[in-house]
């Protein structure tokens, strides 16, 4: 081992050994380097022993140059895994099979269990069927858990039977802000031949705004299922040393405006910059005026500004916010003395690194905003919003003639928002009597890890609704009002300060803790609101306080959404309507006939920052925290197995996955893809989302059918992603998402193929099962850009459950490609200037793939047309690295695992 070296720190009497960067140091200027890099360089130097790091990977780090372009990929072991329900789900469904695996070969199947920490929080199944009222929280929580049952019996299991896994039951929190709040060691602690050692805390989750913790100097990131469950099982992630964009913060927020403004300035101007696939370190004066609330805030956002991750260092600010959460007084200390003793800690003194590119911003310059109508990048300012939304609205009638008369009536140049009256429609609802009208807000939701973990924004809109009572104001009778926020503390803070009552006044009741309206758990509109919008074509609007606005997401009535802060999430609900200009226009009329404007109701810093002192310290937390994995009297009494092996209950939620029939102890010999079929057949810029089921299940897919035959009514479906621990589900759902273009079946869209020799057209499900029927393997065939977007786990295991033995693509997404070899499906690459279409592939025609070796670089592929007439070519073998061999040779990294399992046990 060439740089590997140890030093031993005392912190209060107590030892901790850790790695020393001394003898690398002896070679490189280590002061050079981004905060985030000395967290991986000391990660790759702990894990020298292991043949899946070199020195060469050390080197890269240590050496980083950032005028070289080459990316080395190297090995990440994060100290722990973070998960939520979703996503959660299948990797614990995946672990009890390998458990039922294991035991079938004769192991000990309680070996199998998460080697790190994992932590899954129950934050994504909430949603918002009540609201407005005092019991809609009771109301939404029963509904989730009847909705649920089984899957959480299952998470209930896991909890009692899996060493290092812990369940956060419904009800306590959202995933991220629980981590940001309570879970998030920043100096991680692990026992290890009667030592203590002491290293970065630092993680992997199956959600993309895992990076939120990135603002407590916790490295870490979103990954796939796949990845996840490697982590658990204490295999590295490989990646791309990255490279690291600088982002200098100078000046501070000015009055009036909020963290959230800061954030949608940010993410505009690193997405206009390009950081896809990057990390961004943030750094400068300004850093100091940014609380770690406000630094999470900023975090949260990376993948809506395209990041890998959004990192700050730790320093004094990082501390102040341990100390106010209520983190033990020994584990900050030697948060402080590992991080100056590692060179990791940040203050007045430090030297700036180098990185690969710069961008600047003043905090002073940011001014109050939305974003919208359809991108978290699309930043509006406060003051220009209804405008925006005007000429967005008139925009709209080329696309969409709601009628003809309109599309003349703007044609000559007339605004949208004032054509007669047809538009309008009339509304009786809960004693209130009006015309319901294009722009009306009727979604108005304080939701999202991204600002409910941000007292001051929260204190905000309590204040702006204390104001508003006071005044006589009441929320627009069309509005759906919602209170979803990240943990119990808030509320129990707001209700502290005397905030809660005026919000709920306005219809801000608490509806549930959890990710609720940002992920589209917003639950139905009102009857008579969704009707009068449907049958009068109306285009509606939302406004919420989360991180993403994609069109369809919020919910399907509602046309245009806007991310806000929470306090602008208030005034909105006053105003009603997006046509108003807030910023000059009065919000509402007071109780004895005055206009009130929105300064008017806005309260001022000090008021802000009085009641966060007040009202937020760190007993709060403690005594919210301190029985955070208790659930309530439903979840406690689930009734759950004892059983080590589970004895999977028939479940249309839960079922046994077939990943590892017919396992043996060894892997057997690789051979060759012989006279394969083409299942799909892609073009450019394929993602995930296409690949992956995602979303609501329709009634007539191959996946409703099988629900319906299973007896499952269709308005019990729910969607995809509850049922992601369901296979037949979920590989029925495999390529059906419905903007799918699958060339082997022109004019369609979503789950359709030929099957061939037939001709005949069925969907992609249909024809891969008589494929695996008539044991014809199959293979997909894209172009440039395969598997981009988020890491969908079901994108690779979708796949090996249709048969697919390889994808042949003109390039892939990094994740995706590791996924597929994940699942022991082999990745081919066209050599450079060679395509589908270059080399005439109609998709009709057998395949043929050579076995390949450790060492293949490139391998023959023979495509065979029906008249007997064949033709090769050469492709790229795309299985990077020894480790990843290894994974494929054992058909998947999981198998890899349960026979190293075997091994160790025999």
């Amino acid at each position: 081992m060439k740089y590997q070296s140890f030093t031993q720190l005392n912190v209060n009497s107590n030892q901790y050994k850790a790695i020393s960067f001394d003898k690398v140091a002896e070679q490189y200027d280590l002061a050079r380097l981004p905060f985030c890099m000395k967290i991986l360089l000391e990660n790759l130097i702990r894990h020298e022993h292991e043949e899946f790091v070199a020195s060469e990977d050390i080197e890269k780090i240590a050496g980083w140059d950032t005028q070289n372009d080459s990316q080395q990929e190297i090995s990440f072991v994060p100290a722990r895994v973070i998960l939520q329900d979703f996503t959660g789900v299948p990797a614990i469904v995946d672990l009890a099979a390998m458990r039922d695996a294991v035991n079938n070969l004769g192991g000990d199947a309680q070996a199998i269990n998460p080697l790190n920490p994992v932590e899954l929080v129950i934050d994504h199944s909430v949603m918002v069927d009540y609201f407005g009222s005092d019991d809609a929280f009771e109301k939404n929580t029963d509904v989730e858990i009847e909705r649920n049952n089984e899957r959480y019996q299952f998470l209930k299991w896991g909890q009692s039977s899996f060493d290092n896994f812990k369940v956060v039951p419904p009800g306590r929190g959202i995933v991220h802000q629980v981590n940001l709040e309570y879970l998030a060691r920043c100096a991680f602690t692990k026992e290890q031949d009667g030592e203590t050692w002491v290293y970065p805390d630092t993680l992997v989750g199956t959600d993309s705004h895992t990076t939120m913790i990135n603002g407590l100097g916790v490295l870490g990131w979103g990954v796939g299922g796949i990845e996840a469950e490697a982590a658990m099982l204490g295999q590295p992630v490989t990646m791309l040393a990255p490279r690291v964009v600088g982002f200098r913060l100078t000046g501070e927020l000015t009055a009036g405006t909020t963290a959230t403004d800061m954030v949608l300035t940010i993410t505009e101007q690193l997405r206009k910059h390009g950081v896809v696939g990057k990390f961004v370190e943030f750094y400068g004066p300004g850093l100091k005026h940014l609380s770690t609330a406000d630094r999470a805030t900023i975090a949260n956002m990376a993948p809506e500004y395209g990041a890998t991750c959004g990192i700050f260092p730790l320093d004094e600010v990082a501390l102040e916010y341990l100390t106010l959460t209520g983190r033990d007084a020994q584990q900050i200390k030697l948060v402080e003395e590992y991080a100056r003793s590692a060179g990791l800690w940040h203050d007045d003194t430090t030297k700036d690194a180098e990185y690969h590119e710069t961008l600047e911003l003043d905090l002073s310059n940011v001014v109050p905003s939305l974003a919208g109508p359809k991108r978290p990048q699309d930043r509006i300012p406060l003051t220009d919003a209804a405008a925006a939304f005007k000429k967005w609205f008139n925009s709209q009638i080329d696309v969409d003639v709601k009628y003809e008369e309109d599309a003349k009536f703007v044609s000559e140049g007339g605004d949208m928002s004032e054509v007669d009256e047809e538009h309008d429609s009339y509304v009786d609802f809960k004693g209130s009597q009006f015309n319901l009208q294009d722009g009306a807000v009727v979604i108005a939701a304080i939701t999202s890890c991204t600002n409910t973990s941000n007292p001051s924004v929260l204190i905000g809109a309590g204040l702006v609704a204390k104001k508003a009572v006071e005044m006589g104001l009441v929320t627009k009778p069309w509005v759906k009002t919602s209170l979803a926020p990240g943990s119990q503390v808030v509320t129990q803070y707001l209700e502290d300060a005397g905030l809660m009552a005026p919000l709920e006044q306005l219809g801000f009741n608490l509806v549930g803790y959890g990710c609720t309206t940002c992920i589209g758990n917003s639950g139905p509109l009102p009857e008579e609101i969704s009707n009068a919008v449907q049958n009068a074509k109306l285009t509606v609007t939302s406004v919420l306080s989360g991180n993403r606005n994609f069109e369809g997401r919020i919910h399907p009535d509602v046309a245009a959404n806007y991310l806000a802060s929470p306090p602008l999430v208030v005034a909105y609900a006053l105003a009603g309507n997006m046509n108003i200009d807030i910023t000059s226009e009065p919000v509402a009329t007071s109780k004895d006939g005055k206009d009130v404007y929105l300064k008017d109701i806005w309260p001022s810093e000090d008021e802000i920052k009085s009641m966060v002192k007040e009202f937020v310290s760190g007993e709060l937390f403690k005594q919210k925290y301190a029985d955070v994995f208790k659930g309530n009297d439903v979840w406690n009494n689930l009734n759950v197995s004892k059983t080590s092996v589970y004895d999977w209950p028939d479940s249309t939620y839960i079922k046994h996955p077939p990943f590892f029939e017919g396992m043996g102890k060894t892997p057997g010999a690789l051979s060759s893809i012989e006279n394969a079929r083409c299942l799909v057949k892609v073009g450019d810029s394929i993602t995930t989302d296409h690949i992956s089921p995602a979303g609501a299940i329709a009634n007539d897919s191959p996946a409703g059918q099988y629900l319906q035959e299973q007896g499952v009514k269709p308005v019990d479906f729910n969607s995809y992603g509850s049922r992601r621990g369901n296979h037949e589900v979920m590989m029925r759902g495999t390529f059906a998402n419905v903007r799918l273009k699958n060339q082997l079946a022109p004019g369609t869209t979503g789950s359709a193929t030929t099957h061939y020799p037939s001709g005949e057209q069925m969907s992609i499900f249909h024809a891969a099962m008589k494929y695996r029927d008539d044991n014809v393997p199959a293979v997909v065939i894209g172009g440039k850009e395969y598997g981009t977007g988020s890491s969908r786990d079901w994108a690779a295991k979708g796949p090996s459950l249709l048969g697919v033995k390889a994808v042949i693509a003109q390039s892939y997404e990094r994740i995706h490609r590791s996924n597929l070899i994940g699942m022991g499906i082999l990745p081919l690459q066209f050599k450079d200037g060679d395509s589908a279409e270059s080399l005439d592939i109609k998709g009709d025609e057998l395949f043929s793939v050579a076995q390949v070796g450790k060492d293949s670089r490139e391998v023959e592929v023979t495509v065979t047309t029906d008249d007997g007439s064949s033709r090769s070519f050469m492709a790229d073998v795309r299985i990077d690295t020894a480790n990843e061999f290894t994974y494929f040779e054992h058909g998947g990294i999981l198998h890899y695992v349960i026979r190293e399992y075997l091994k160790k046990g025999a």
